[in-house]
This record gives C-alpha cells, sequence and structure tokens, in this order.
C-alpha cells in the first residue's frame, strides 16, 4: 500500500514515522517548506517526496493540515485522487471539514473518513515528531454518511498498527461538540490562567497543580485562533458554562459560606469519581 501524507508537521510527520516503523507499506510525504520534507527523507521518516503525480497513486492520504488548508487541498488535488483512495484529514475540527469534503467525495468517487489523533505535545513541528506519539492514544473517526464498512475497517487495523488503541466513530457535530469541552476549553482555560499578574511570582511557589493548569498555554496561537473560530458555538457555550460555575465559586467564597463551598468541592470530587469510573 502507497501512503501519502500531506503537511509533516507534529502530527503529519509522526504519522510517516510511525507508519514506517510499524508496517511494510511505503510512505511518500510533502511539506510547503522543502527543507522539511528533505529532512524527512534524510532521518527515513518518508522514502521520497509526495508530488502532485504520485498523487493518483496513493491507496491512502494523510492531510496533516489546518482544516482551512485542508478544504483547499482537497478542492485543488480531488480530480487528481483516485477512485479507491481513502483520505483522512487530521485537524481539530470536523463539520466545516466534512460538509466541504462531502460533495468532493462523491464528485470524484474516494472516500473521505475523517480523523482526529487525540495526542499531541506543547510544540509543533517536525522536529518534535516522534514514532511513538500515538502510542495508546484515541484516534477519532468521523466517517461520511454511507462511508462502506470495510473502508472504515481498514483504517482501524492501520490504526492499532501505529499505536491507536481506541477508534471510537462520531458524526462531525458530536466531534465538535465534545472536543469544544475535552480539549478547546483546555486551552482557552490554560491561556487565561497564566495572564494573572500574579503568574510572575510563581517561582518557588508552584508544583505540579500548577503545571498541568499551564502547559498547553504553550500553544500554536495561528493554529488555536482557526480551530476556536471554526468551532465557534459550542466552545462560546463551554466558556460561558464555566464562566457561571466559577462565578458561583467566587459569591460562596466572598461570602464565607463554608456548607456551600464545602458542597460545591464535594460535587466536583463526586463528579471527577464518576467520569473515571466511566472510563475504566
Amino acid at each position: 500500500m502507497l501512503i501519502g501524507v500531506v503537511g509533516l508537521g507534529l502530527i503529519g510527520g509522526s504519522m510517516a514515522k510511525a507508519i514506517n516503523q510499524n508496517t511494510d507499506y511505503s510512505v511518500y510525504g510533502y511539506d510547503i517548506e522543502d527543507k522539511i520534507t528533505k529532512k524527512a527523507i534524510l532521518v527515513g521518516a518518508i522514502e521520497g517526496e509526495l508530488t502532485d503525480e504520485m498523487i493518483p497513486e496513493c491507496d491512502l492520504l494523510f492531510l496533516g493540515l489546518y482544516p482551512q488548508d485542508t478544504i483547499e487541498f482537497l478542492r485543488t488535488h480531488a480530480s487528481r485522487i483516485k477512485k479507491d483512495c481513502i483520505v483522512m484529514d487530521t485537524g481539530g475540527v470536523k463539520q466545516i471539514v466534512c460538509d466541504a469534503a462531502a460533495p468532493l467525495a462523491a464528485e470524484y468517487g474516494f472516500t473521505f473518513i475523517g480523523a482526529h489523533p487525540m495526542a499531541g505535545v506543547e510544540h509543533k513541528g517536525f522536529e518534535y515528531s516522534k514514532k511513538a506519539l500515538f502510542n495508546g492514544a484515541s484516534l477519532i473517526l468521523v466517517p461520511l454518511t454511507g462511508t462502506k464498512i470495510e473502508k472504515v475497517d481498514q483504517v482501524i487495523h492501520l490504526a492499532k498498527q501505529i499505536g491507536f488503541v481506541q477508534t471510537p466513530i462520531v458524526e462531525p457535530d458530536e466531534h465538535d461538540r465534545i472536543i469544544a469541552y475535552t480539549s478547546q476549553l483546555a486551552h482557552v482555560v490554560s491561556s487565561a490562567y497564566v495572564m494573572s499578574p500574579t503568574a510572575r511570582d510563581h517561582n518557588g511557589f508552584s508544583a505540579g497543580s500548577y503545571r498541568d493548569m499551564t502547559r498547553v498555554a504553550k500553544l500554536n496561537e495561528i493554529m488555536w485562533t482557526e480551530l476556536f473560530l471554526e468551532n465557534p458555538d459550542f466552545l462560546a457555550d463551554e466558556i460561558d458554562g464555566l464562566v457561571h460555575r466559577l462565578k458561583e465559586f467566587s459569591r460562596v467564597i466572598r461570602g464565607r459560606d463554608e456548607k456551600n463551598l464545602c458542597e460545591l468541592l464535594r460535587a466536583g470530587h463526586l463528579r471527577k469519581l464518576e467520569i473515571d469510573q466511566e472510563v475504566f
């Protein structure tokens, strides 16, 4: 099987490395920065450059691009993609991408399956990509309506080969609703948290909880701006809900309301135990 990877950043680069490490498939890649493509060849992440002429030969295409770049790539390259090829994006929002991909997939006959690897680090770029990035992670799959089960099974098999342990399948809007809470809100909160003037005084006063809260503030602001604005309603709803709950904490603390403060903290404690039980 010939696999093409377009965009050799953290996710695309890690995907190429993981496939090369764990399968016998041939992997070719392309990055807008030619030096990145050459480096990927040099370190053995890919066998060679993925040219436009090679795209019709690909059995599977991974698009490691921002959502709008994914849409633009599909619009300009759809006619080159062969009919039985599986095309997967790897971006953090799905409704806008799936809506754009569906008519192109129908017109040109390829299979589009949205994908979101739930793995990453707070750095960007090929230099931080690694073959083990997906070990133990979840790969959310968002197949279009009518996608053949054999194609989904093929993707699930590959996902397991390269380290993923879960492959939940959801609709695009369900993906975007949940990801607004599990991923996007965390980045908003972390960014807002470090903007406190007291953050400058943390040295010597901070430990694990501070590190956990601030880690994802080291984000790629260009990418996350695009992701947030492509999922505005779900994310804003989560922010508004959090603000409401924080205000309730502020009210009982300022009022020295020991009973209700204890109840709020206990409710959070019990909710955490409940959702952990659901996971395990």
